[in-house]
C-alpha cells in the first residue's frame, strides 16, 4: 500500500528530527538504543528453487547448506541474513488473508550500492516495486514462493524530518535515473559486506494489538501513526525495526505450517541484562516465552515466532 508523504502529513515541510524530538516510548521497560536485527527465518516449499533465486536474483550467497536447509549472506561477510528451510509442497505465500510476513527488508550500505543493484535488476529482467519514504529509498520483489522482499537504502539521518513526535514517511515515486548514476558505472557483484536486516514488516489483526505487544511489552519506541492502517516502531530512533499493518484485510488467519512464510526474526540486543528484562517484561505481560542455547524465544500474538539473541559483535 503506498501512500504519500503529502497525503498524510499536508504540504508542510516539517522540522529537522534531530535525536530525542521523535517518537513515543513505552511506559515500561524500552529496547536499548543499541537493538538491532538479526536474520530472518523462512519456510520454502523448494529449497534448491529458493536458493537459485537468493543468490542470482539477489546476490546473497550461502554460508551453509544442510539437508533441508541454507543460510545466506553477504559477500565477504559472515553474518547470516535470511535461513531457508524446506517443506515440501508448501503452499506459496497469499498475498491478502494471511497474518505474519509482509515483508523482510534488506538494508544496503550505501546509495551507490543500491543503485547497482537496481541496474542489476533491469539487467536480469526483474520485476520490482519502488518507493522512496523520505528515510530512505526501497525497491520490493517477491521470492519463489510469493514472500515478500524489500531493497533498500537510507538517506543520511540529518535529511530526516518530523511533524510534532512522528517522523516523517511516505510513497513517493523513486528517481530510478538518480539512483542508477549514483552507482558510477560500476556494476553490481552481489550485496556488499555491511549489508543487515533492516527491518521486518508483519500483517496484523490489529493496530492497537500491535502497539500493546511490541511496544509496550516488547519495548519498541512508535515513530510513525498517521500511515493508515499501520504502525512503524524502532529502538534508538531508527525510522523503523519494525512496520505492522492491517491490510490482510479482515478475517486474516496466521500463515499455516504447510504454507510459506516466516517462521521466526530476530532482535539482537546489546546485554544479558537486557534479554532478562524483556522476559520480565513478557512474562508480566501474560506471553509465554523460554530459554534456548541462551536465547529468549517468543511468539507474537499471531503466532510468528521471534528470537531475542546477545549480540556477540557489541
Amino acid at each position: 500500500m503506498g501512500v504519500t508523504r503529502d497525503a498524510i502529513f499536508g504540504a508542510a515541510d516539517g522540522e529537522p528530527a534531530t535525536p530525542g524530538s521523535y517518537g513515543e516510548p513505552p511506559r515500561g521497560f524500552r529496547l536499548p538504543e543499541a537493538t538491532r536485527l538479526g536474520p530472518v527465518q523462512l519456510r520454502v516449499a523448494d529449497l534448491r528453487r529458493s536458493v537459485a533465486y537468493y543468490e542470482t536474483v539477489l546476490g546473497m550467497r550461502v554460508l551453509r547448506h544442510d539437508a533441508g536447509s541454507a543460510m545466506l549472506g553477504a559477500h565477504d561477510d559472515d553474518r547470516t541474513l535470511v535461513g531457508l528451510h524446506e517443506t515440501r509442497g508448501a503452499r506459496p505465500s497469499a498475498r491478502r488473508g494471511r497474518l505474519g510476513l509482509f515483508h523482510f527488508a534488506i538494508l544496503l550500505p550505501d546509495r551507490a550500492s543500491l543503485g547497482r543493484f537496481v541496474k542489476h535488476l533491469a539487467d536480469i529482467g526483474a520485476a520490482a516495486g519502488a518507493g522512496d519514504h523520505l528515510v530512505s529509498e526501497a525497491f520490493y520483489l517477491q521470492d519463489p514462493d510469493d514472500l515478500g522482499i524489500e531493497v533498500y537504502a537510507d538517506r543520511p539521518r540529518e535529511t530526516w524530518r518530523r511533524q510534532g513526535r512522528q517522523l516523517m514517511m511516505g510513497t513517493d515515486p523513486v528517481d530510478t535515473g538518480a539512483l542508477v548514476s549514483a552507482a558510477g558505472g560500476a556494476n553490481w557483484s552481489g550485496m556488499p559486506a555491511g549489508t543487515v536486516m533492516g527491518h521486518v514488516h508483519l500483517h496484523v489483526a490489529t493496530v492497537d494489538a500491535s502497539a500493546a505487544f511490541f511496544s509496550e511489552t516488547l519495548g519498541f519506541d512508535r515513530i510513525v501513526w498517521s500511515y493508515p492502517g499501520a504502525l512503524f516502531l524502532s529502538a534508538g530512533g531508527y525510522h523503523h525495526h519494525l512496520g505492522t499493518n492491517t491490510w490482510a484485510g479482515a478475517g486474516a488467519r496466521p500463515t499455516a505450517p504447510d504454507e510459506a512464510g516466516l517462521i521466526e526474526w530476530t532482535i539482537e540486543v546489546p546485554d544479558v541484562a537486557t534479554l532478562d528484562s524483556l522476559e520480565t517484561s513478557l512474562r508480566s505481560a501474560g506471553h509465554e516465552s523460554r530459554r534456548e542455547k541462551g536465547h529468549l524465544v517468543t511468539a507474537d500474538p499471531w503466532g510468528t515466532g521471534i528470537r531475542i539473541v546477545v549480540d556477540a559483535v557489541q
